[in-house]
């Protein structure tokens, strides 16, 4: 249950911050985990919202934005397009449950993603419905940055998918 993550996330950073000593590594380590979850999390994904196909890279990423996240975290997210080729996105989060019970990261651990396990989960599920994507935070709250926002980059052309479904 969302609840349940959100409660035990904490204590799971906390512990990968014991185990690595560089904060890249507890990145990497928590891309990981969420693209297993991602790559699991799709089926039920599209199972319970019964959603159909999406026909564009705005789509899929308005259906993360404003299906899987409220189904998931209980939130909501904007959608910018931030590329002319209509390959890349932003998803902007006023509220993000995973930092409920946090207040800033230590000074030591500056360079720490810590909800990269969000960026894994997208990447995963992605990837799962044949769409290669690169998922990275690019603002976040913890950091001082005024908004949560993670980005997407679709790794193929919009075109590349038309003629590949031809």
């Amino acid at each position: 249950s969302r609840e349940l993550f959100v409660l035990t996330y904490g204590a799971l950073v906390a512990q990968l911050c014991k185990d690595y000593e560089k904060d890249e590594d507890v990145n990497i380590c928590l891309d990981r985990m969420g693209y297993g979850i991602g790559i699991r999390l799709i089926d039920d994904f599209l199972a319970r919202s019964a959603v159909k196909k999406c026909r564009s890279y705005s789509e899929t990423t308005d259906m993360i934005a404003q299906v899987a996240f409220k189904m998931y975290l209980g939130v909501t997210a904007s959608v910018s397009c931030t590329s002319a080729a209509g390959n890349e996105f932003s998803l902007i989060l006023d509220k993000n449950p995973l930092v409920d019970f946090v207040e800033e990261l230590p000074a030591e651990r500056a360079s720490l993603c810590y909800c990269n396990v969000l960026c894994g989960v997208i990447r995963g599920a992605l990837e799962m419905v044949r769409l290669a994507a690169e998922v990275t935070f690019l603002q976040d709250r913890l950091k001082g940055d005024a908004v949560t926002e993670i980005g997407i980059t679709f790794l193929r052309k919009a075109e590349d998918r038309k003629h590949k479904r031809n």
